[in-house]
């Protein structure tokens, strides 16, 4: 009973319900499916054979899985817009919400930079005379004006449809998926009659470390389906059907990305694909003989990356704006757009990021992918933690969505006590001298955001307990504190 009273009273009027259980499974499959598998499918087959890469997404689905469970109760009992910010507040207290918090935003954005590059890095496959204007070097790769201007008005103009109202970006969202899984089905049936078994020899390469190698990509992939959490004050479903579009959504995208590495490794030899541009695209078109099915898979992959940063967008504006509306970050990221009721502020923030992104060049995509890693695997296992922690405190808490047997507690525990232990395994492997330590680039954009949110951190009163009303403790505490 005290969840149906919060939900009818957590910022009420401030959200339109205007999302179908479509449009949210839409949201969520759509922002795991962005140009990762276009960019980074032949590296996986060439660091562990199709084989290792595939187990190694069983294994991160697997987690991710476990995650998504974790997610899918939280979100039923607490479905309001920022996600993770209500879940911490509530199972850890101000200070840890924000912490959490601030990681998966650095996660969403650094996804959405790699998506805003990513976008004429694919234009570019499709009309190679795209770069003109050469500016400056990054990394060694020079960057041309053309090319970044593609990126930045495409920021620009997903900007804009974001700010219009979210029914507008959801049906967008929709359609552009929906391209996507037919460009899928494509490769799947030409690869059952084109693609050679002997292609996908030799079947593993790199042994244990080649399957970490693509393992440690897994959470950058994978990030997304806790959009839907951020989004669950504007879904038009019911609580328990939220929880199950969570974990839905990845399972659906682990077999999205087992038919990819799958229909590329039987398109072409893997001494072809190694060498290839985009792998994916590439090598469809080598097994058909016509450079146009190539381009197909890349138009695939330009729709991935529309559908991924249009959820991103949706994602870090809403848990800016809970953030901004506890008082742990400056209020002007709470504000509302008068008529489309969207956060305003926050998406203009966001947008100027991935504007400003595709500057940097080509290099950004690597640095990217490394910087968001270690920021969305820390809020995934303290999510996991709260999970237990709320088991234990709240065992009355209403789960519409509830992992296990009512009346089984131990189905729960075990479920929160291995999501808790695979992520923190997934963080370890970022330590210095591991698979996944990051290049210096990295390191400085995930410093640099981090020394950023410690600043929001200090600055919180000290003392306020975690539980229900949390979040009103907090106000009332910020706001004693500025009368005195």
């Amino acid at each position: 009973m005290t969840t149906t009273m919060e939900q009818q009273t957590h910022h009420a009027g401030e959200f339109k319900r205007s999302v179908s259980k479509a449009g949210i499974f839409f949201l969520g499959f759509g922002s795991m499916i962005g140009f990762g598998w276009i960019v980074l499918t032949g590296g996986w087959i060439e660091d562990a054979g199709a084989g290792g890469a595939i187990i190694a997404f069983l294994i991160g689905g697997a987690i991710m899985a476990l995650v998504g469970l974790v997610y899918g109760e939280l979100a039923s009992a607490l479905p309001f817009a920022g996600g993770e910010h209500n879940y911490l507040m509530r199972g850890m207290g101000p200070r840890m919400a924000l912490i959490g918090s601030w990681g998966i935003i650095g996660g969403y954005i650094t996804v959405s930079m790699f998506q805003s590059v990513a976008v004429p890095r694919a234009a570019t496959y499709l009309f190679p005379q795209l770069q003109q204007i050469p500016m400056y070097e990054v990394a060694g790769e020079p960057v041309f004006l053309t090319w970044a201007l593609i990126g930045a008005v495409t920021s620009v103009l997903l900007t804009w449809l974001n700010i219009r109202g979210i029914k507008n970006s959801s049906l967008f969202q929709n359609s552009v998926v929906m391209f996507l899984i037919i460009v899928a089905l494509v490769m799947a049936v030409a690869t059952v009659f084109g693609g050679k078994v002997e292609n996908v020899e030799p079947f593993f390469t790199g042994g244990s470390v080649g399957i970490v190698a693509v393992l440690v990509v897994v959470p950058f992939l994978f990030i997304g389906f806790d959009v839907i959490p951020q989004s669950a004050e504007e879904a038009n479903v019911s609580p328990r059907a939220l929880g199950k579009l969570i974990v839905l959504s990845v399972v659906m995208a682990t077999i999205f990305y087992m038919l990819i590495v799958t229909t590329t490794s039987l398109a072409a030899p893997t001494s072809e694909i190694i060498n290839f541009d985009l792998a994916t695209g590439d090598a469809l078109a080598y097994m058909l003989g016509h450079a146009f099915w190539g381009k197909l898979v890349i138009a695939g992959g330009l729709a991935g990356v529309v559908t991924t940063w249009n959820a991103f967008m949706i994602g870090a504006s809403r848990l800016l704006w809970a953030m901004a509306k506890s008082g742990m970050i400056p209020a002007w990221f709470g504000v509302m757009h008068p008529k489309n009721a969207t956060p305003v502020n926050a998406l203009l923030f966001v947008g100027a990021l991935t504007t400003v992104a595709p500057f940097f060049g080509l290099a950004m995509l690597d640095w990217a992918v490394e910087a968001g890693g270690p920021s969305i695997v820390l809020t995934y296992m303290m999510v996991a933690i709260v999970f237990l922690v709320l088991r234990r405190r709240e065992p009355g808490l209403d789960r519409p969505m509830r992992v296990g047997r009512p009346g089984n507690e131990w189905t729960g525990r075990i479920v929160g006590v291995l999501a808790v232990v695979s992520t923190a395994g997934m963080l370890v492997l970022y330590l210095p001298g591991l698979p996944a330590f990051m290049a210096p680039e990295s390191w400085l954009i995930l410093a640099g955001w981090w020394i950023l949110g410690m600043l929001f951190v200090l600055k919180l009163p000290s003392g306020i307990k975690a539980g229900p009303g949390a979040e009103e403790r907090l106000l009332a505490a910020l706001a004693s504190r500025r009368q005195k």
